[in-house]
């Protein structure tokens, strides 16, 4: 053999050599950690997925492994992640830690549980056991979820006044463990009688709730002349709990305005995106639906364990494997005074149709007072109705003919009719023959004087209108407000019949009431006033919150300037000269004019001016009924919807609203 042939066969033997103990090495390292580790971090994903119907198990059948899997967390509404930790090996067996982290509304939990898995032949099996799934779980425990309610920010009125907090309430029902189970139903449709609840709904409530279950019929503030605590206890299994509940002084107390509190409904829940679960307290309408975020908190939550079923009489206990601790709800500041909200529902108690009473302090804008009446049947007439001023809107039409050169004394001309493109326009029935023909603009102003009006278009453009309405605080944006509301809408354009049906307050001209207190309210403060309501809404400003239409033709826009375009920086505010020659003739109202009845109002003097406006189809037409005054520091708006004349229905309102207030 040659040379070259000699080392070819020792370079081959010593390469098989090395690949002979390469193959050795190998062998002697493959102690099934690979495999195990690969089982591990299988039994991980599956449970993430929480689907280990594929999985190798011991310890029970796979198929259920997987039932009881989706059983012991259906109650937490979430997937976990699941990663597996290092594994220990000890000969076929391998131990290792499974690391869970959930989130559970809005907090995490994080635990950690001990698995093991067997080699057998070449698999990897789960020694299945419920600690796998959560440490101390016993056979047959399931996991839900508890809330734990934060405790709900308190709405505050002027000078901190608290306006929604807790009071003590009765909660009333049927309580299903002092009933037979055959006498429930009785229970139920004698309780719902008592109530005034319907009596098939209920019955069927309390039949669709657990043995153990109270079934609330309805929540009382106090016991009435009707419901007392010995018929409610007459019934079997009637029960009354004393608990609290977060609720504004009276039931109607600024309700369209504060909204109201309770259970979370389907739909709100639905679009919560997942931050309102079943049972949630949130707000609904008004100021806390808009401020829910804010008001509602951070609940904390608390996963417990649902025991198996025990012997009977035996009383299983509570397992709590996690709870986060609730963040309270931040307080709510606002400017209205408990005293005159609650004199302003009061003046309204007695009428029908839709009104309002706002009340404003013009000195700084605070709302003191923004009432709907029962006619109102719970929608915000107060800041979102949307309605003709009539002839309120000559305060409007005054300073646009100041502006032109007029005065209060200035002469103008009032006939009893005016025919504007063949449209006839007249004066109010009752009209004063006096106050007719060739007159100073303050006694056209005191009574009334819609042809005077009219007339004035000739030199009053529409644009004019709309930087006086501006220049007046009406038809600009409210930043300062905190709360939905219209604050007014003057067209800068119009022509003919449209022109002039806008110098009294009618066309397209439309304002609130909050709107038409704001215009009074400039007047007395001799500028601009922008309204507020909410003191810390700039902090406290939940911008997903929107309000949706809640009565036919009237919107509800979901800011303060939804509906009314920000007054250009050109727009003159209204000078103290000014304010003080409109003042003038505000007060002729109650001296000379049609309300000499507020002349009777103690303390300072009153400036008024009333309004009537014409609405519908019929022959004759209906009216909305205004007035507005001043009285100090303090500028009041009343409005009934279908009221008749502003003197004569709402007048009367005013100087009883403004009598009690002092």
């Amino acid at each position: 053999m040659s040379q070259m042939g000699k080392l070819k066969m020792q370079q081959g033997f010593v390469l098989g050599l090395v690949t002979l103990v390469m193959v050795g090495s190998l062998t002697a390292c493959d102690d099934g950690r690979a495999g195990a580790e690969g089982a591990a971090k299988q039994l991980a994903s599956s449970l993430s997925a929480l689907d280990v119907g594929s999985l190798a198990v011991e310890g029970k059948d796979a198929a259920a492994a997987n039932d009881e899997l989706k059983a012991v967390f259906e109650g937490l509404d979430a997937k976990p992640s699941v990663a597996s930790g290092e594994v220990k090996l000890d000969g076929d067996t391998a131990t290792f830690p499974l690391n869970y982290s959930w989130n559970i509304g809005s907090a995490k939990w994080e635990y950690s549980s001990e698995a093991t898995l067997k080699k057998s032949g070449d698999k990897w099996a789960v020694q299945w056991n419920p600690a796998l799934l959560a440490p101390q779980l016993s056979d047959g425990e399931t996991l839900s979820v508890k809330t734990v309610a934060a405790q709900r920010g308190q709405i505050l009125g002027a000078g901190d006044a608290p306006i929604v907090e807790d009071r003590p309430v009765f909660r009333v029902g049927i309580d299903k463990t002092k009933v037979p189970a055959e006498q429930a139903d009785a229970s139920a449709r004698a309780m719902a009688a008592l109530l005034g609840l319907d009596a098939e709904e209920y019955a069927k409530q309390v039949a669709a709730s657990g043995p153990q279950a109270f079934v609330e019929g309805l929540v009382l503030r106090a016991y009435t002349a009707d419901i007392t605590e010995a018929r409610i206890k007459a019934i079997p299994g009637g029960v009354s709990i004393l608990d609290s509940m977060a609720l504004a002084p009276t039931r109607t107390f600024a309700r369209a305005l504060l909204g109201s509190v309770g259970q979370a409904s389907a739909e709100q829940i639905e679009k919560s995106n997942g931050v309102l679960r079943a049972g949630d307290t949130t707000g609904t309408g008004g100021l806390q639906q808009k401020y829910d975020s804010l008001l509602r908190g951070k609940d904390g939550v608390e996963v417990v364990a649902t025991p198996a079923e025990k012997a009977e009489g035996e009383t299983p206990g509570t397992k709590v494997f996690f709870s986060s601790l609730p963040s309270p709800g931040t307080t709510l500041k606002t400017t209205l005074d408990l005293k005159l909200q609650q004199l302003a529902e009061e003046t309204l108690a007695g009428v029908e149709p839709a009104s309002a009473i706002v009340a404003l302090r013009p000195s700084t804008g605070a709302v003191l007072a923004a009432a709907s009446g029962p006619g109102s049947n719970g929608y915000n007439t107060a800041l979102l109705g949307q309605y003709a001023p009539g002839s309120t809107f000559k305060i409007v039409d005054s300073l646009a003919m100041f502006r032109n050169g007029a005065t209060p004394d200035s002469t103008v001309e009032c006939p009893s009719t005016l025919t504007v493109d063949g449209r006839t326009f007249k004066n109010a029935e009752g009209y004063p023959e006096t106050s007719l023909g060739s007159v100073a603009l303050r006694d056209a102003f005191a009574h009334s004087c819609n042809t005077a009006f009219i007339n004035a278009r000739e030199t009053v453009s529409q644009d004019q209108l709309e930087s006086a309405a501006q220049a007046l605080g009406v038809a600009v944006e409210a930043p300062k407000l905190g709360a939905d509301a219209f604050l007014g809408s003057v067209p800068g354009a119009a022509e003919g019949t449209e022109h002039a049906a806008s110098m009294i307050g009618q066309g397209k001209v439309l304002f609130s009431p909050l709107s038409a207190a704001v215009m009074a309210a400039s007047v007395a403060n001799g500028a601009p006033v922008s309204p507020q309501l909410v003191l810390n809404a700039d902090a406290a400003q939940d911008p997903s919150a929107a309000s949706t239409p809640t009565e036919s033709g009237s919107a509800s826009p979901s800011s303060a300037s939804a509906t009314a375009s920000a007054a250009p920086a050109s727009t003159k505010p209204i000078t103290k000269e000014e304010a003080a020659a409109l003042a003038d003739m505000m007060r002729a109202v109650v001296t000379s004019g049609h309300a000499g009845f507020l002349a009777e109002v103690p303390g300072a003097p009153v400036g008024a001016k009333t309004g009537t406006a014409e609405f519908g189809n019929d022959n004759p037409p209906k009216t909305h009924a205004w007035i507005v005054a001043t009285h100090g520091d303090l500028a009041v708006a009343v409005f009934v919807e279908d009221g008749g004349l502003g003197a004569t229905t709402s007048g009367p309102l005013l100087k009883s609203f403004l009598t009690a207030a002092g």
